[in-house]
């Protein structure tokens, strides 16, 4: 059994996550901003569909991006060469969740939920939440979002509606968060996807052991702005 948390309990030690449901740790609670700066910083993010209570999670392993590893095809870099998109961060973090939540092929419904599109929007407004968008002739074609804290980046979902979009946009998330001296990108679930992209799989222990350092060094608060020369 998992406990039901009410609008004050702590979170659980994620160490008592249900291995056999994927990492469930606990359900109920809230979306305030308060809760998930808390459940992040435990390692602990909520995902749940529709019409479902809240339900947080703590998988082991844990996938993770160290910034420097980004793995970059020759495709994709010719293409960040050629500039092929234009990318901006925090102008439209609203549309990129909402892109997000687009339902994909072979999937019927999205986690990405009317409660969690406010939840983040308000932690994008205090600072906390950020997106990378892929622009080409005004139009956002790819990107993705994400909560920083410390040098912490908890990647959540990107999107792409053009060839490459978001692995452009995780490109420059990538370079300029190693620039940043950010330890870590979480990336939460193991895929193939992501693992093509230099993910690899931390036992929790590990990725916990690193999030209590990471988490408490100095941040970058506010709108974030990227550098210039990130690929020059």
């Amino acid at each position: 059994m998992i406990p039901w948390l009410s609008a004050t309990d702590p979170f659980p030690d994620p160490a008592t996550a249900l291995r056999e449901a994927g990492g469930l740790v606990a359900a109920g609670a809230d979306l305030s901003p308060a809760r998930l700066l808390a459940a992040y910083r435990c390692g602990i993010f909520p995902w749940f569909g529709p019409g479902e209570p809240i339900l947080w999670w703590s998988p082991d392993p844990r996938m993770v991006l160290l910034p420097a590893a980004f793995r970059t095809s020759r495709s994709l870099a010719r293409r960040l060469r050629r500039g092929d998109y234009a990318v901006r961060v925090d102008t439209a973090f609203e549309a990129v969740m909402r892109a997000c939540a687009e339902p994909r092929p072979g999937q019927r419904g999205t986690w990405i939920v009317e409660p969690m599109i406010r939840a983040y929007d308000r932690l994008h407004a205090l600072g906390h939440a950020h997106s990378v968008e892929a622009w080409r002739d005004g139009e956002l074609v790819g990107g993705l979002y994400g909560v920083a804290i410390g040098r912490m980046f908890y990647g959540e979902s990107m999107f792409s509606r053009a060839s490459d979009a978001s692995k452009v946009a995780l490109a420059h998330l990538a370079r300029q968060l190693a620039r940043w001296d950010y330890g870590l990108i979480d990336c939460q679930m193991e895929t193939a996807h992501l693992a093509s992209l230099g993910a690899v799989p931390i036992a929790r222990d590990e990725f916990m052991a690193r999030l209590e350092v990471l988490v408490n060094l100095p941040h970058h608060p506010g709108k974030w702005s990227f550098d210039d020369d990130l690929f020059d």
